[in-house]
């Protein structure tokens, strides 16, 4: 298996993505599966049918703690503090992944909240519970790295990212890889990028792909999920993770998806010598 091209459900629906890319990451906030935090049934079986006649391959994005004003405040989920609501939706989403497919169903890091390391252990016992219940149902879970420019955060470094991983011990859960978090956790250095990456070589699942100026700036503490070419990065150290998979656009228009999808299918011919693109 080589390099596969994918992009976020959030750039666009569906049906127009799959002209574009060969996997799609279920958004779940902007899939209207939910009314508040009551799943909807009938909205489910409608996405199982038109996924049923796809092509596309899938991954999944579980709930998370978003700080942007259109996320959706009932499906709001801080791995590291979680009550009853939050496990429901959790598990719910490991439930949709295996009956949806999906290789790997991302999640988020907790938020600290007073002191860091019962935070992250909190996050910890938290996740270990959570990765039974994928191990259960076939899923493998992939732990995102977060943005450093959020003080908030766990696991923006690469150490605290595979020390979560390590702690909870589970072959359900490992690495998703996302360049643009780390591009902000590094400031913007390229060298510290790649050593970022070096160090996370062999712990990886998935990959979200997007571009930033690595800098804290405007809103969303710089993240900015730019196209690439959009702000510094230099994609090219995506060739030391040594990862055959899906390779996730995060970007949000159609044009970003495109735009990224040749940087992609460039890097490919470059590292495997062949082509992504379907023949």
């Amino acid at each position: 298996m080589k390099m596969i091209i994918g992009a976020s459900s959030f750039a666009s629906p569906l049906p127009e993505l799959e002209k574009e890319v060969k996997s799609v990451e279920l958004y779940i906030p902007k899939l209207r599966l939910y009314d508040g935090s009551k799943l909807i049934k009938e909205r489910v079986d409608e996405l199982r049918d038109i996924l049923s006649t796809g092509s596309v391959t899938t991954t999944m994005h579980a709930p998370y703690y978003g700080d942007s004003l259109n996320y959706p405040i009932d499906l709001m989920v801080d791995t590291a503090n979680m009550g009853s609501m939050q496990w429901h939706l959790m598990e719910e989403s490991i439930g949709l992944a295996s009956e949806f497919g999906c290789s790997v169903l991302v999640v988020h890091p907790g938020k600290i909240s007073g002191d860091r390391e019962k935070s992250f252990m909190s996050m910890v016992r938290n996740l270990k519970k959570l990765s039974s219940k994928a191990h259960d149902c076939g899923v493998i879970l992939g732990l995102e790295n977060k943005e450093g420019t959020d003080q908030t955060n766990l696991c923006c470094t690469v150490d605290e990212h595979l020390r979560a991983i390590k702690e909870v011990g589970s072959p359900n859960l490992r690495a998703t890889f996302d360049i643009g978090h780390a591009n902000l956790t590094c400031k913007g250095d390229a060298y510290k990028l790649r050593d970022f990456v070096r160090e996370l070589n062999g712990h990886t699942v998935h990959v979200h792909v997007h571009d930033n100026t690595g800098r804290l700036s405007g809103s969303y503490f710089g993240d900015l999920h730019g196209a690439p070419g959009e702000g510094n990065i230099d994609f090219s150290v995506l060739q030391e993770l040594s990862f055959n998979g899906v390779y996730n656009l995060e970007v949000f228009s159609m044009d970003a998806v495109r735009k990224g999808k040749r940087m992609l299918e460039s890097l490919s011919k470059r590292r495997w010598g062949c082509d992504p693109r379907p023949r």
